[in-house]
């Protein structure tokens, strides 16, 4: 059984808003991230395990505020204390976390179907996100990830790269389409295409 990505109803390819006259190395580039494992991990409070000690895909946890860490398959978001977001390619890798992450210290919850992810590239990339969120995205370096609000929609932002501009969006997938619209509206400007 397949499964159908959150923005199959919406996300077109082509080109779209004031792209006309402009290079296409000039656009933004808005795509939806599909086939990703997406799992949180929240370490429990009466848990007296070191996160120092665990490796999932050869990466250690870190609680520091708006750290990722990373490989090539895999990055791992803060996402609170002791609250991580896990991404990565390796559908698999679910069956390594069950066996690297005890339940009497953590829980592990596969968001995989949850979740809608819209990856956003080019020099404007800030400029969108500032449109709709009250965060100040200037201040977020590469492997950064926070928690805002666009449009009243709760997304974390993934910085992926800062040249070009790169960043993952991840939303609830019930909010998905209305968050798509909302990006691709405050895209529409500086024109951008879809892959």
């Amino acid at each position: 059984m397949s499964s159908i990505s959150a923005l199959a109803n919406i996300h077109q390819h082509g080109q779209f808003g004031d792209y006309e006259g402009k290079k296409r190395d000039n656009l933004l580039k808005i795509s939806e991230k599909k086939n990703l494992l997406i799992v949180q991990i929240v370490q429990y409070k009466n848990s007296t395990i070191s996160i120092e000690k665990i490796d999932i895909d050869k990466l250690k946890l870190k609680d520091i505020p708006l750290s990722v860490v990373f490989n090539e398959n895999t990055r791992i978001l803060w996402n609170g204390p002791k609250n991580w977001l896990l991404v990565s390619t390796k559908k698999d890798l679910i069956k390594n976390i069950s066996l690297a992450l005890k339940g009497t210290d953590f829980a592990v919850t596969d968001l995989s179907h949850s979740r809608a992810v819209i990856e956003i590239e080019g020099s404007y990339t800030k400029e969108v996100l500032k449109k709709g969120s009250p965060f100040n995205f200037d201040v977020l370096e590469k492997n950064n990830s926070i928690n805002s609000l666009y449009n009243n929609i709760a997304f974390t932002a993934d910085i992926v790269n800062v040249s070009p501009y790169k960043v993952r969006l991840f939303t609830l997938r019930s909010f998905g389409e209305s968050f798509y619209h909302s990006i691709s509206d405050a895209s529409l400007e500086f024109g951008y295409e879809t892959k």
